[in-house]
C-alpha cells in the first residue's frame, strides 16, 4: 500500500496538551488516569514471536493491518485485582495521525475508548456517543463497519480507522494475555 504509515501500538509518551475527554488531543498520563482514578497501573512490554503475530493478525482478520512485534500495555489494578488494559494505538485516519487509548476488560471485551490524538479537521474526528457503540464488545465477527458498527456520516475513514484499531488492540490482547500469571 502506498504511502501508508503502518498503524503500531504506541510505544513512547504521546505529547499532547491537557484537554477534557474527547477533546481531541489529551496526554497519555491523563488518558490513563482517566480511564483507572485511583487504580495502580504498571507499564509492561510483551515481544511477540512469529507463530504469536500470525495469530493475532488472523484474529484481527485481514482487513487490519499489525507489523510490530512489541506491544506495550498498562495494566492497571486496584486492591490487588486486575481491573483493565489500556493500550495506545496509532494510525493514519486520511491524510494525518489519530491516538486512541483502547481499554480492555478482564474479559477481553472493550471497556472504553479515549482519542489522545486526532490530527484531522475536527469535522472528522468520532464522536464520543459512536466511541461508546464500542463498550462491552469482545473481538467478533460482528465488530465491523460491515457488521454491527455503524459508519458516521461524513466521516467514513475515521469510523474504519477506529474499527481497524479496536479489532488489532483485541486481537494483540488476546494473544498477550496481560492477565494469566507470568506475564511481562
Amino acid at each position: 500500500m502506498a504511502l501508508l504509515i503502518r498503524p503500531v501500538v504506541v510505544l513512547a509518551v504521546v505529547a499532547a496538551t491537557v484537554a477534557p475527554p474527547l477533546a481531541g488531543q489529551i496526554s497519555q498520563d491523563d488518558a490513563l488516569a482517566l480511564a483507572f482514578p485511583s487504580a495502580n497501573v504498571e507499564r509492561r512490554t510483551a515481544y511477540l514471536d512469529d507463530g504469536q503475530l500470525d495469530t493475532a493478525r488472523r484474529l484481527a482478520g485481514e482487513r487490519v493491518e499489525i507489523e510490530s512485534t512489541i506491544v506495550t500495555h498498562y495494566v492497571a489494578s486496584r486492591n490487588g485485582t486486575q481491573v483493565g488494559v489500556a493500550y495506545f494505538d496509532a494510525h493514519r485516519v486520511r491524510t494525518l495521525q489519530e491516538v486512541l487509548m483502547i481499554v480492555v476488560r478482564p474479559n477481553g471485551s472493550v471497556d472504553r475508548i479515549e482519542t489522545v490524538s486526532f490530527r484531522e479537521p475536527p469535522e472528522y474526528e468520532a464522536p464520543g456517543g459512536w466511541l461508546d457503540l464500542f463498550e462491552g464488545r469482545p473481538l467478533s465477527d460482528g465488530l465491523s463497519t460491515r457488521g454491527e458498527i455503524p459508519n458516521v456520516t461524513g466521516a467514513t475513514l475515521t469510523s474504519n480507522a477506529v474499527t481497524a484499531a479496536v479489532r488489532r488492540i483485541l486481537a494483540l490482547h488476546a494473544v498477550v494475555r496481560p492477565f494469566e500469571a507470568g506475564t511481562p
